[in-house]
């Protein structure tokens, strides 16, 4: 049984790793830290684990809880973690964080678009970007994980196969993407996210390549392609008035004339080992049919008029999109089954 815990654990993120992981047959929870609700009941972050009415916050980093621990999410906000792992990694814990600090092959690239020089360097450098579907054999022997963000792991498993058969142009290449509010996380009070402001209204935000999520489905997508360095994407994210979810909708221009059923065999083919991708040929996704889920579901058409293809991906931002997939690579690096505690299917309706 593995001993697990959990910093930044009252966040969004958190929440959904203390959910998940109270379900998994293999893990137990020691440690859960939150300097808001140091002291106090799970449930008094999150009501709904009342079934878990043992188990409290504590603070101060953990304690002797937290360096017993086999392995330690961090969950925090971006920049936090790179101050947070040198210890944990030194005790032999095996740590992977839900943040953008270890993401980036390059810290210069961090740098630049989280405003802060990298701490830890040395770490960065070992780290490995946990998109279970390209890099599961480098994770299985990984101590430490950049968990990818939810738009970057919509559009890269939703591009990746045609990306990287050369069967569409990346200059090509716009997405336009959507999310649920939950994906800002629980601490943002902006006007945006206000109920009158966000709801009956859907808004495009950070456009012209300022998302902070771009440079890493840039990183993806141009090492799929084989480049020696990386092409700029036309990425535009939305923000929706749902709780969670996130729907990629990526157009590119076809190298050659296919047909949608040629496509879907690429596509059939490269996720042929990957449990947590689905393929869908009789509909395209939506969010509803991911919701609660560690699935990503993909569907994909072609307009033979302008020899383009519009390929939809779609997630749980909470769930694939974060603690789930982190879980999916807790599973690989431990060498449990990699769906061990993800095998829900969807909450419908």
């Amino acid at each position: 049984m593995l001993n697990v815990g959990v910093i930044g654990a009252s966040g969004y993120g958190g929440g959904e790793l203390l959910r998940l992981l109270s379900r998994h047959p293999q893990a137990q929870i020691a440690c859960a830290v939150s300097e808001t609700y140091a002291g106090k009941p799970i449930s008094t972050a999150f009501p709904g684990l009342l079934t878990l009415p043992e188990l409290r916050f504590t603070s101060g980093g953990g304690g002797a809880e937290l360096a017993e621990c086999d392995v330690v999410f961090l969950a925090q906000e971006n920049g936090k973690a790179m101050h947070a792992v040198a210890p944990l990694l030194s005790a032999g814990s095996k740590v992977i964080d839900l943040s953008a600090d270890f993401r980036f092959r390059d810290p210069d690239v961090y740098a630049h678009w989280y405003g802060a020089a990298h701490a830890a360097p040395e770490w960065n450098a070992r780290a490995v970007y946990g998109l279970p579907e390209l890099h599961r054999d480098a994770i299985r022997e990984a101590q430490l994980i950049g968990n990818p963000g939810c738009y970057p792991t919509a559009t890269i498993l939703g591009l990746a196969p045609i990306v990287q058969h050369k069967l569409v142009s990346v200059e090509s290449l716009l997405v336009d993407a959507k999310s649920g509010v939950s994906g800002a996380g629980r601490a943002k009070f902006s006007l945006d996210y206000h109920y009158p402001e966000m709801n009956e209204s859907v808004s495009a935000y950070k456009t012209s390549g300022t998302h902070r999520h771009t440079p890493e489905i840039e990183q993806a997508l141009s090492a799929l392609a084989g480049l020696n360095s990386t092409f700029p994407l036309t990425f535009t994210p939305h923000l929706i008035p749902m709780t969670r979810g996130i729907l990629a909708t990526c157009y590119g221009t076809l190298a050659e004339a296919a047909s949608a059923e040629e496509l879907l065999g690429v596509y059939r083919e490269f996720y042929a080992d990957a449990p947590f991708v689905r393929i869908v040929e009789d509909h395209l996704p939506a969010t509803k049919h991911t919701l609660g889920t560690n699935y990503c579901q993909i569907g994909l058409s072609v307009d033979s008029r302008n020899n383009r293809v519009t390929v939809v991906s779609c997630i749980d931002n909470l769930v694939k999109g974060a603690a789930g997939q982190a879980i999916q690579n807790m599973n690989l690096m431990c060498g449990i089954e990699e769906t061990v505690g993800l095998g829900l299917g969807g909450i419908w309706p």
